[in-house]
């Protein structure tokens, strides 16, 4: 929390040194509104996630069960380290530094610029930097391509909000199924999964890794394109 704060202060500095502006460029307000779209877009990534657990569930021939030691608390942590993460990162890459670039570059080249740097940092954070050049592509790629479009919806809402309501859902998410650190498995156990190598397994890791990214910019731009809609039909 103490990070997430030092983060906050130096970008009201660098918004107010550069800008003459405040920390209200991320769009935190109006807040029932950032509000909404923050659980909007955790909820659509909950249900997005789902429907690719159902899809790793059928190609990998998952048989899941019910972890015997469930402990809510434990999941509850979970769920705060993942906001308090997502929050961070949001604010990094897609805070006060990607807005200051969207007014000196523009958009196209801005959210280039945050997408890239996004993904090289998950070479850091996915400990992946000695694992071979077909891997740092792939980490590359698919974050960063993840990165762009929750730059993108930035851009288009105006907020940091939804994204950061994608990116807090996708990772807590995760940890229900699947391994991971610091949580991981927190639900449900795969007692059994079959492999999958060659081109499958290629073709799928591919599909698995930018599917995701696509699913959510055709859900942003239909959001956009709705909420503009129901502006213009509200009565002044």
């Amino acid at each position: 929390m103490i990070g997430i704060v030092i983060i906050l202060m130096a970008s009201w500095l660098l918004l107010y040194f550069f800008r003459h502006e405040g920390l209200q460029v991320l769009g935190i307000c109006p807040l029932r509104q950032r509000s909404t779209e923050f659980a909007v877009g955790l909820t659509f990534i909950f249900l997005l996630k789902s429907m690719f657990i159902i899809i790793d569930s059928m190609v990998y021939a998952i048989d899941w069960k019910l972890n015997p030691a469930i402990d809510y608390m434990h999941t509850s942590r979970s769920f705060l380290y993942h906001l308090r993460s997502a929050l961070t990162e949001d604010l990094v890459f897609r805070g006060a530094l990607f807005y200051l670039l969207l007014q000196k570059l523009g958009m196209h080249t801005a959210i280039l610029i945050s997408a890239v740097v996004f993904g090289m940092y998950h070479w850091v954070s996915y400990g992946v930097i000695g694992d071979g050049i077909v891997v740092l592509i792939y980490v590359l790629v698919t974050t960063g391509l993840t990165g762009y479009i929750w730059a993108f919806t930035y851009v288009k809402t105006g907020s940091v909000l939804m994204s950061f309501g994608f990116h807090a859902g996708w990772n807590f998410f995760n940890t229900l199924f699947y391994d991971s650190e610091p949580y991981g498995n927190l639900l449900f156990l795969d007692s059994t999964r079959r492999s999958l190598s060659g081109t499958y397994g290629t073709l799928y890791a591919i599909f698995i890794g930018i599917a995701p990214a696509i699913f959510t910019l055709i859900f942003v731009k239909w959001w956009v394109k709705f909420k503009s809609i129901s502006e213009e039909e509200s009565p002044m």
